[in-house]
Formats: structure tokens, sequence, C-alpha cells
């Protein structure tokens, strides 16, 4: 190196300093990043119009030009990035890509991205739209893109990748029971049940697979399909869905957010429909898992009918508040006490104190056991043809022995579950819910002993007074037939209003709802399950 020539290194940039005039020059240009106190100045903030501008520009180069190292690092995230811009350009063969920015708000970028899926001599064009935000590094203050698989394409989630192969099972045109297509475009609801039946039955359904442009997801979730390159032929799957029933189902949440709904037919236990509301796209008709509130009177009348502590037309006094273990329970505003009621009369009326006063009756395990040996709930054995949630109905011998009572505490079901309940208070028998049959892979189903003729006949006057002139009388008003109902709130903490249960039946349909903080049963679960009722032909 020459005499006079020294190199510094500067934020991992190389700098030349010549002489004593290149040292003046290094001094002037540190004191511009320097302040009065004579520590660096760093950036600090949200990224400003420029800089959002600037790394927005640079990142959809790096896009474009399939170069998923540099898009990747400018992110904040690198190497989490990384796979997903690299599987875009390589394993789903994405090419051509043109990436146009909208208008940006605040450090928000929406854009359109145009490109082209090659896999061989098929050519498909691909056109979404998605959104960017800028954020400002944590440790290297500079503007980043914050990192969200979704801003790639807007069905991707963490842990997924877009890929191109071969389907491993064929498409499925899966029909309802009369034999009409059911596809998630007209029934959104499905889009995942029609992915996990395809993925369990496909090869089981007579057709050949294709080739598409996929969503693959972490685990054992079935692929998402986004695209079909080569055309396979599709097999066809029979369900136990009724095309009428899932179109008044889909119809039913839609004014009720964070809803679901779930229909089957008492005679079979087949499913008739399911519906949800929800934005994280979750199937909380089969998996939800939440307390169900009054509804689990239902059950709960039928273990002290078959305890032998009471019947529908014995005791059940309706006090103002009960007292189990220091915990008081009350009834809902407007409720008045009857000391001199019957076990229909506190149903119909959905008194929560007079079922909190058999706590002291009931033995530990009384719930559960009927649960379980009655109505199949809890015993984690049912096998529907996709994943379900079972039921939850433990046995506590503390202050949650009460609560359980009236469907609160540590009790936990599903739409689908309480549905079931239903089916098996209006027939007296458990028929596990299936929505293939059980021959197409030779599943058995789970069995329970059922109700006995009394107690079911029980249930079914108590319901069907509940439905006529008890809280659900206004819901299940102008429904003919042979009809019965249940009410049910359950209190959640830190929601400003219980989450509404709502249970009922119609002829051969039974359908039970639920809405996350929509009030009282007959606020919002109440009307979803009226209008599925009324599909019933």
């Amino acid at each position: 190196m020459g005499k006079g020539v020294r190199v510094a290194v500067i934020s991992g940039v190389c700098v030349t300093v010549l002489g004593g005039a290149g040292y003046g020059m290094y001094n002037i240009a540190s004191a511009l990043n320097t302040t009065a106190s004579g520590t660096t100045a760093v950036p600090t903030g949200p990224p400003s119009r420029e800089e959002v501008q600037e790394t927005t520009a640079n990142f959809f180069a790096a896009w474009e030009k399939n170069d998923p190292d540099r898009a990747a690092r400018l992110t904040n995230f690198p190497e989490n990035a990384e796979p997903v811009l690299a599987a875009y350009g390589s394993a789903a063969h994405i090419t051509g890509v043109h990436i146009t920015p909208g208008k940006a708000t605040g450090e928000t970028v929406p854009f359109r991205v145009r490109a082209t899926v090659l896999y061989g001599e098929q050519t498909r064009p691909l056109d979404y739209t998605s959104k960017l935000t800028v954020v400002r590094g944590v440790t290297s203050h500079r503007p980043l893109v914050d990192w969200n698989p979704a801003l790639v394409h807007p069905k991707l989630a963490k842990g997924d990748l877009l890929t191109v192969e071969e389907s491993a099972t064929p498409q499925i045109d899966a029909v309802d029971r009369n034999g009409q297509v059911l596809t998630k475009e007209k029934y959104p609801s499905l889009g995942p049940v029609l992915d996990e039946l395809r993925k369990r039955y496909g090869a089981k359904s007579g057709g050949q697979a294709g080739v598409e442009l996929v969503i693959r997801h972490e685990g054992d979730a079935p692929d998402t399909t986004l695209m079909t390159l080569v055309k396979g032929k599709p097999g066809k799957l029979r369900t136990t869905l009724s095309a009428s029933a899932q179109a008044a189902a889909e119809a039913a949440v839609t004014d009720y957010t964070n809803s679901s709904v779930a229909a089957v037919q008492p005679s079979t236990g087949e499913i008739l429909a399911f519906a949800n509301h929800r934005d994280d796209g979750f199937n909380a008709a089969f998996l939800g898992e939440l307390a169900p509130g009054s509804t689990m009177k239902i059950i709960s009348a039928a273990t002290f009918i078959d305890s032998g502590l009471t019947t529908a037309s014995g005791p059940a006094p309706c006090p103002p508040s009960a007292v189990w273990q220091s915990q008081t329970f009350t009834n809902l505003t407007g409720l008045q006490p009857n000391e001199n009621a019957t076990l229909s009369e506190s149903f119909a009326r959905s008194c929560n104190t007079a079922f909190v006063k058999f706590a002291d009756e009931v033995k530990a395990d009384s719930l559960a056991t009927e649960a379980a040996q009655r109505f199949g709930i809890g015993r984690n054995d049912w096998k529907v043809g996709v994943p379900s949630f079972d039921g939850r109905v433990p046995a506590p011998d503390g202050p949650d022995k009460a609560a359980g009572l009236i469907g609160q505490g540590q009790v936990q079901l599903s739409p689908l579950n309480m549905a079931s309940v239903t089916a098996t208070a209006k027939t007296g028998t458990f028929r596990q819910p299936v929505i293939v049959p059980l021959g197409l892979d030779g599943r058995t189903a789970a069995t329970a002993r059922g109700l006995a003729p009394s107690t079911s006949q029980q249930l079914r006057a108590m319901m069907n007074r509940t439905a006529r002139s008890g809280t659900a009388a206004g819901v299940m008003a102008g429904l003919s037939g042979n009809v019965g109902a249940k009410t049910g709130s359950a209190e959640v903490d830190g929601q400003s209003r219980s989450n509404s249960w709502f249970t009922g039946y119609r002829n051969d349909m039974a359908a039970a709802a639920m809405t996350e903080d929509g009030g009282h049963g007959i606020d919002a679960a109440g009307p979803i399950v009226a209008r599925v009722l009324r599909s019933e032909g």
C-alpha cells in the first residue's frame, strides 16, 4: 500500500483516506453523523415516506429478479422469509413476476402481482393483490419489510410454502345426499372440510391425480390447491350433507360474526349441514371447545331423572340464588323465583339456581357418566370422517361441580356435539354423527347406551315446552311440526357479553349454534338455528 494511504472500515463500508486532505474529509463525514454530545445518531421512529418507497422498490426488484436471498435481507426476519421466497421461484415454478405498487397509506403499500406459472409445456397466468408494511429495524434501525408470508400470497400463513406437485390424491366432486355437487365457492364453510375429505378419500373416489399449484402446510394438514396445471379426473364422493340445509346454514351465520352451526338427522346421525362465520377460517362447528351454557341442562336434566332425584313433573325449586362451596349462583335478570317449580318449569324458564341446588345430591361423576354412557360425549372416540372434538365433561368434586350442571366451569362442547345431544334427547338413541358413510373406509362408529324411553319422553316434553312457551318461544314461533329447543348463554372472562348458545329440533333435524360474544341464546344463536330448521322439509 502506498505511503500516506490509510484504510478505515465504517459500518461495513471500506473508506480510503488519502493524506492530510483525506483525513480532513473523513472528519467532516464523521461529524455529519455525530450529535452535539459526540455520540452517533441513529434513525428512530417510523420510516419516512422516502424510506418506504426506496425499501419497497428494492424488495420488489429483488423479488421480480428471483433473488430470494437479497429480498429476504430486506425484511426484518430474513431467515423466515428466504425459504418462502425461494420456493416461490423454484418449487412453485413462478416466472415473469411483475409487481405494481399502489398508493401507500403510511408505512403500508398495497400491490398487484402478475406472473406466470410454468410447468413443462403448461403455463397459467397468476394474478393477485397483497400488501406489505415497512418498519424500522429494532437493532439495525434500517427501514425493512415487516415479514409476513401473506405478503407473498394472501393465502399463505406461517410455515406454508408454495409448490407445484402431482397431487397426492385426485380432486373430488363432493356431492350431497341427493347427488348435487358441493363446491367451496358456493358453500364457503365447506372449504377446509372438502380439502380434508379429498386427502382422506380422494384415492377411494375413482379419480385420477393431476398437477397443481398448492399451498403446502406444516404438519398433517392437507394441501390447499390454488391452481390446476394438468387436469386429472375428479372422483365422486357422496356425503351426508343436504345442499338446501347447507345453503340455509351458510346464510344463517352471515349476520353474526364468530358464529358456528351444525345440523344432524336424529334418525341416522348423518350430518346435514354446518357453517362458520369466522375470520380465522377455523371449523368451530366441529372443533370448537367452549362452555355450552344452559343448553347443557339437557344432559343435566337427564342425569337428575336417571339418578332418581326428580322427574319432569317433580320438584325443582327455583330460588333467587343458590350457594355451592362459597360460590353464589343467580338467574338472568327478570326471572321470577318459584319455590314450587317443577323440573319442566325450571328447564323451560332456564332457572340456573334450580339446577345448582341438585349439586348437593348428584355424585361427582354423575354428569360425566351420563354424558359419556347415554349421549356418547367426552370419550374421544367419534369417527365422523373428518377431525372433530367429541366434547369434554369432567367429574370435579369442587366448585366446578355445580357450574358444570349449567354448562359452565370445565364443561366444553362444540355445536356438533350439542346437535348430537339434542338428537339423542329426541330419539333416545345415540347415533354418532358422520359426514361420509362408515363403509367408505371401514370406520367403526362410537356407541353409547342411549336413554331409557321414559327419560327421552320427558326430555322431549320439556324441550317442546321450552319451544312453545318457554325461553325459546319467540325464536321458534312459526315453526310447525314436532319441535323442541333449549336456550343457553355462557359467561366468558374478559368478554362484555356472554357466548350465545341455542339448540333445537324440528321433525327429523336437530341443530345447534354458538355465537361468541353474542349475548343471550335468543339474541344470535337462536335465529341461526331457527333459520336452519326452517329448511327441514
